[in-house]
């Protein structure tokens, strides 16, 4: 079945202006739709909905067209913010190299998402709207979802402004096009008419990219990490490929490992001297209950490594924690256990380790109760800075329940005047929801959500 692609017409005001779009508004529209829904229970017939196919179909369809004019309104939105952030700032005298630092956290808080995410939205926006008309168009229109659209705000990023212009025109000025392609095709197409018109940007800004080689790890399925490296691709390749190599001769001796297990317990070994992949020497933060780990317990622990970035922690079951704990001790690596005391509810509420940390002993505290992640709602940025919830100059104590860990934008963002919740915010600018004073609850125990 073939749905076709619904047509509206916007109706102007009595004075051919668009109609004025407020909070008010969206909420009416957000309601209407919300209270055709909030009946419908699973097994049951929802009357809401059309019953036929095709009319079912068409619903499917005007709604992911509303979808896509509501990004574009949103879109339009972040960048009236911004506009309205500089300003404010502005005659607040904030330097001009400082002004809109906040924006990006102020939409991230009003779209329930990290600061990153909203960064590259704000980005977006500007581009649609300044210099992609036909792309802005046809998000606008329902026909461009905000993914694909940001596929081509992003393939052309690095473009002139009158080249962005005509790889705009060639690609998202011919619709029936568009729509056609897929997104692998559509960035496809994309990249090629870029390159096409920049050869030697392409070029120039491959040799730039070597700069932005770095490690990252983050958690993996069933106890397990990604460590990921982006290198220049001879590096890369050549990595691999030693690898590989070494991979090969250790089967070729007898080795029953797989080429892929010898290969990850090579990379461990040569990245840290050791001659065994399991006896790595690292202080190892062990976040268990002691019925957990001495009687048995099932409750699960936090396991991380102490870094310069911080803690990255991996939830574990029990069992595997005294299992890690174990091979580690019997491997003979130097392991420094660290105690980090719960409460009856199953909350961090004091560490003790063989280590003095003197000055930074209270950040690694604060680190490892959040788990080495921002505790600003909706960001999961790692945490780099530790912070007061209730500042010094308001009489804040520097202890551990005043404390919280913030990432770098985070914390950059709380310091500004326009940050909800700051003494030097002007009353009534820019009012968001979701001020607190507190940080966010922490995770808790099974034992304390049970009670």
């Amino acid at each position: 079945m073939s749905t076709p692609r619904t047509q509206t017409t916007a109706t102007p005001a009595a004075d051919g202006r668009a109609p004025a779009l407020d909070p008010l508004t969206v909420t009416a529209l957000t309601e209407t739709l919300r209270s055709a829904v909030a009946p419908s229970v699973v097994g049951t017939t929802d009357t809401s909905l059309p019953e036929d196919i095709d009319g079912l179909g068409e619903l499917v369809d005007a709604l992911e067209s509303l979808k896509h004019t509501a990004a574009a309104v949103q879109a339009r939105a972040a960048v009236a913010l911004d506009a309205a952030v500089r300003r404010s700032e502005a005659e607040a005298g904030v330097p001009a190299k400082r002004q809109g630092a906040v924006t990006p956290s102020l939409l991230a808080r009003a779209r329930r998402e990290s600061p990153h995410q909203a960064r590259r939205l704000l980005a977006a926006a500007r581009a649609w709207t300044a210099e992609m008309p036909h792309t802005w168009s046809a998000l606008c229109a329902g026909e461009l979802s905000e993914y694909r659209a940001t596929i081509l705000m992003t393939e052309t990023a690095a473009l002139s402004v009158e080249h962005r212009a005509e790889v705009d025109r060639e690609i998202a000025g011919d619709r029936d096009r568009l729509e056609t392609l897929g997104n692998r095709e559509l960035t496809a197409a994309t990249r090629r008419a870029a390159y096409r018109l920049d050869p030697r940007g392409f070029v120039q800004r491959s040799r730039q990219a070597a700069e932005q080689r770095r490690v990252t790890v983050r958690p993996a399925p069933d106890t397990m990490t990604f460590v990921t490296g982006l290198l220049p691709v001879a590096q890369g390749v050549a990595v691999h490929a030693a690898l590989a190599a070494g991979a090969d001769a250790a089967r070729a001796s007898g080795d029953e490992r797989s080429r892929g297990q010898l290969m990850a317990d090579l990379l461990v070994e040569r990245v840290t001297g050791q001659t065994s992949a399991p006896a790595v020497p690292v202080t190892v933060n062990v976040t268990i209950a002691d019925t957990a780990l001495l009687a048995g317990g099932t409750e699960p622990a936090l396991v991380g490594a102490e870094t310069r970035g911080g803690c990255v922690p991996v939830p574990v079951p029990a069992e595997v924690a005294r299992l890690l704990l174990g091979d580690s001790l019997t491997a003979g690596a130097k392991t420094w256990v660290r105690r980090l005391y719960l409460d009856p509810g199953g909350d961090l509420v004091a560490l003790s380790s063989r280590r003095r940390f003197f000055d930074d002993g209270l950040a690694a505290y604060l680190r490892l109760r959040d788990q080495g992640t921002c505790r600003v709602p909706w960001c999961d940025a790692p945490a780099r800075q530790s912070d007061h919830v209730v500042s010094v100059v308001d009489g804040g104590p520097t202890t551990g329940a005043n404390g919280q860990s913030l990432c770098e934008a985070c914390h950059r963002a709380k310091e500004s005047a326009l940050w909800p919740g700051s003494r030097g915010r002007p009353p009534g600018v820019l009012d968001v929801e979701h001020v607190w004073t507190d940080p966010p609850p922490l995770p808790t125990s099974a034992a304390a959500r049970a009670a």
